[in-house]
């Protein structure tokens, strides 16, 4: 196995800078989830961990062996890296046994190891019954574990997965995110997950990296992330999030109209400045009309019913809107007025992302 070190990383393709001054550190046995929409620099990462581009700035290291820099790039076969993408690569005319081994085929394994690390891949994958099979007799989600096995079998150091189940329905998606957990706890390998979607980084990831126009924005725990985001695009972009705009009045506290509401103040915002109070909808508490710090009045607009909750969305007297996910035996009504209380303990005062 590896730790994986990167360290001032940079990519441009002309005047474009598609990464920008990156640092991360990848603990031996980890799995970091680069998270963020189309163009944020994830995928960009990805191609300097694999050795498919050369740096403009910056090193990567896996343990004490120089991977990437400017000057020098080790070629992807070379790197003790395997890659899973998102569009499965496996061959229509070969069985499953024969897509998985077709990476040991090439090291020249004498047929008992050959054979050996073949079914302790498909073992690991679960797909042990069916390695007789062609592509067309498997489901979307079992073709994407061929490719995960083919993956593994070579025994990597580093394992990088590429938006792996984009192209899988719902309720494989969520199937596999729990599978790809599995098989990183079984097996330890370090490993980086790009994704654009926030709920395979929170299952799957120990640390997730969320990137932004090709800068690193956070580095936590899945529910740091979630619980303490660094800055309105970070909370924003995991999960539902109510944004509430004002001036900052003291430390914690934010002024919005005639209404104090008071949080954990992140924000590094001097007094008098705008900042902004992060809220989950689901932390929101809804009652009957009230004056009182940390509660905001408004008109119900919208009830939606999505079985485990309702989506209650709430037009300011303050302007704006606001979003609160309550208990489905609750029917506030369109038209209907109502308190939202926000608890301070799950406030948070951020700015703007850089």
């Amino acid at each position: 196995m590896s730790d994986i070190k990167i360290r001032q990383l940079s990519k441009s393709y002309g005047a474009y800078q598609a990464l920008k001054s990156c640092d991360l550190v990848i603990p031996d046995g980890a799995l970091l989830a680069l998270l963020g929409p189309s163009g944020c620099g994830k995928s960009t990462t990805l191609q300097l961990l694999a050795g498919f581009d050369t740096p403009s700035e910056g090193e990567i290291w896996a343990g004490e062996q120089l991977l990437s820099s400017p000057r020098k790039v080790i070629p992807p076969e070379h790197r003790g890296i395997s890659l899973v993408f998102q569009n499965y690569a496996i061959w229509p005319h070969k069985t499953v046994a024969e897509n998985v081994a077709f990476g040991l085929k090439l090291r020249k394994l004498g047929k008992a190891e050959l054979e050996a690390r073949l079914t302790k891949a498909l073992d690991t994958v679960r797909l042990g019954a069916l390695r007789d099979r062609y592509p067309f007799e498997l489901s979307g989600g079992q073709q994407q574990r061929v490719a995960l096995a083919r993956a593994l079998a070579v025994e990597p150091n580093i394992l990088l997965l590429d938006e792996p189940l984009s192209n899988l329905d719902a309720h494989l998606r969520e199937e596999m995110r729990f599978e790809i957990r599995r098989v990183h706890d079984e097996l330890g390998i370090t490993t980086v997950y790009v994704t654009h979607d926030q709920g395979e980084a929170l299952v799957t990831a120990d640390r997730v990296a969320v990137m932004r126009g090709g800068v690193v924005q956070q580095l936590g725990s899945p529910e740091e992330i979630f619980e303490q985001p660094a800055n309105t695009f970070v909370a924003s972009f995991i999960g539902s999030n109510n944004e509430i705009t004002g001036i900052k009045e003291a430390a914690g506290m934010l002024r919005v109209g005639g209404t104090r509401l008071f949080g954990q103040d992140r924000s590094g915002l001097a007094q008098g400045q705008a900042a902004t109070l992060c809220i989950r909808p689901s932390r929101v508490r809804l009652g009957e009309p009230a004056v009182a710090d940390n509660r905001l009045n408004g008109i119900v607009r919208r009830c939606a019913y999505l079985g485990e909750y309702r989506d209650v969305l709430i037009e300011l007297d303050e302007g704006g809107t606001l979003r609160a996910f309550v208990s489905p035996d609750l029917r506030p009504l369109p038209g209907e007025r109502v308190s939202a209380e926000l608890p301070a303990e799950h406030c948070q005062l951020l700015s703007a992302p850089e």
